[in-house]
């Protein structure tokens, strides 16, 4: 089994909480990027984070939580500005994320600060989220696209509080499409594609992506499963059900499971082997979406066994 790369945005999450009866924020490490590197790394997989992390003890916590959940940080290096934040609001099915800090300790990952040889080994790149929205990491992003050598997944990740300038919408999709027409997988969210594609179906985006070279497309609809597009086929995986508390890092959890199988086994050779790739991600999805928590909730192979035991061929 091989390494992948994580190129994308770590960050420290503010979370609605209560202490004493009084509205209090929680801290946990995030960003999207990040929880799928932990997610990659408590499934088995060898992963290394690579961004840009501030000059301050949040950025040593960082650090410390993901070389403590057995995520390598070769790649990462240290700016001169504090950490970025991420105040984190729950109103709808998904929560809404403010972003906070100038400069954005997670966008000055330029071109020359990308180890090269890191990437160039990796059987798996994974790039996207909000990074690619600044120019100094959506450059390093690209100049990773073009000298990987392993399988490269792309996800979109789309944070609309981050595209109220004029044009930001229409450059995001050019940067969709580009990074799409070169990727074996792309993973995106039902709200992902609203916001991306607001008068198509998803499957319409799912066959549109295709159409732009993407080997396969994964949309995560929430409670109702996935959509899986590969070859000729476009079918509907359905979730488990589930108690769910928290769907904070649900498809980052997916995208976690998806890179982490594609280590241990690499692609697969038809659509039903996608689809079952695909189940198995939306089992460990449905485990994060039982516990409170992004990152920390990311489960064990193991965990994720003994919650969804197989009884009969179908899980229980």
């Amino acid at each position: 089994m091989g390494y992948a790369v994580v190129l994308g945005e770590a960050l420290v999450d503010l979370l609605d909480a209560e202490h004493d009866g009084e509205p209090v924020y929680r801290q946990a490490v995030g960003g999207g990027p990040l929880n799928v590197s932990v997610a990659i790394a408590r499934l088995g997989g060898d992963v290394q984070f690579v961004g840009s992390l501030g000059d301050d003890a949040l950025a040593g916590r960082i650090r410390a939580f993901l070389t403590g959940a057995g995520v390598g940080v070769r790649g990462a290096v240290t700016v001169p500005a504090p950490t970025a934040l991420a105040v984190a609001t729950f109103a709808g099915p998904e929560p809404e994320f403010r972003f906070y800090g100038e400069p954005r300790s997670y966008a000055l990952l330029g071109p020359d600060d990308l180890d090269v040889a890191l990437v160039e080994g990796a059987d798996v790149l994974y790039c996207g989220s909000i990074v690619l929205l600044d120019p100094p990491v959506l450059a390093a992003a690209r100049r990773a696209w073009a000298v990987a050598g392993g399988l490269r997944v792309f996800d979109p990740n789309v944070r609309p509080s981050l595209l109220t300038a004029p044009g930001a919408l229409d450059a995001l999709r050019g940067v969709v499409a580009e990074f799409a027409a070169a990727a074996h997988l792309v993973k995106l969210s039902a709200a992902d594609a609203r916001v991306l594609y607001p008068d198509e179906p998803v499957e319409g985006v799912a066959a549109y992506l295709r159409e732009l070279g993407a080997s396969t497309v994964v949309v995560t609809l929430g409670a109702d499963g996935a959509l899986v597009a590969a070859g000729d086929d476009v079918v509907r995986v359905p979730a488990p059900k589930v108690d769910a508390v928290d769907a904070t890092g649900a498809g980052d959890s997916v995208m976690g499971a998806l890179v982490a199988e594609l280590l241990a086994a690499g692609e697969p050779a038809d659509p039903i082997g996608w689809r079952e790739r695909v189940a198995f991600a939306l089992r460990v999805a449905g485990l994060v979406c039982e516990s409170p928590g992004g990152a920390t909730a990311m489960p064990t192979r193991a965990a994720v066994a003994t919650r969804f035991a197989v009884k009969g061929g179908a899980p229980a």
